[in-house]
């Protein structure tokens, strides 16, 4: 299934989302599927990296596993990011009155069917 079939139904399944990205090692966007300015999307993905790479260093001094996403909430929405493997990752953005069960139930979902492509 195309990288593009995958991000739009992940944007189109989840209630208020605003957009999904997958992105490279370097926060180069591969991909985005969005109800926004691309830029927008693009902007946010390009610092998941900070964030990835202070979890992954917390997760080897404290040996709590492999970080597989992470959830961070905002007065103004909800990011989910998740590790697609070691050189790509999947950034989504929704409303922050969305539900984030749902979303992660669709989120994780798509991850899986991104690393089957990848």
């Amino acid at each position: 299934m195309p990288f593009g079939v995958i991000l739009k139904e992940l944007v189109d399944q989840v209630p208020q989302a605003i957009g999904a990205i997958l992105v490279d090692w370097e926060g180069e966007a591969v991909m985005e599927q969005c109800h926004c300015d691309p830029y927008d999307i693009r902007f946010i993905a390009a610092h998941k990296g900070i964030i990835l790479a202070r979890l992954k260093e917390m997760q080897s001094s404290a040996q709590i596993g492999e970080v597989e996403d992470v959830v961070v909430t905002s007065s103004k929405g909800h990011l989910i990011i998740g590790c697609v493997d070691q050189d790509y990752s999947l950034v989504m953005n929704i409303e922050r009155t969305s539900p984030v069960a749902p979303a992660l139930y669709h989120f994780r979902k798509a991850l899986s069917e991104l690393k089957k492509e990848i």
